[in-house]
């Protein structure tokens, strides 16, 4: 009996920025270089870390970008020389489902 054929994984980037304008710009150039299917954008979130010590609480935007497996590390590369931070937040979920239509395109936007 033959394996069915695997599908490349689509992966979820979740990214900090300093403002929804530099979260816009990131997502727009991964997407424009098929770095990316896809971004979104939450415009204001509200960050607390610790930083040299101290609690830090920054107003930030979150950024979704869509890729592939295949793609991401490319894709981070590429995120990191765009962003103002120098330590970026930069989390890859793996996606385990979802429709399966979406995830096709996406897959295709970024072969």
């Amino acid at each position: 009996m033959s394996q069915p054929e695997t599908l490349p994984a689509a992966v979820l980037l979740v990214v900090t920025t300093a403002d929804r304008s530099e979260a816009e710009r990131i997502g727009e150039a991964l997407v424009e270089r098929r770095l990316a299917a896809s971004g979104s954008v939450v415009p204001m979130i509200h960050s607390f870390f610790y930083s040299e010590g101290q609690l830090q609480r920054q107003h930030e935007a979150l950024l979704l970008i869509k890729t592939s497996a295949e793609r991401s590390a490319e894709a981070q590369a590429e995120l990191r020389g765009l962003h103002s931070y120098d330590n970026p937040q930069i989390l890859e979920i793996a996606v385990s489902g979802g429709s399966a239509r979406y995830i096709a395109w996406l897959l295709e936007e970024v072969r």
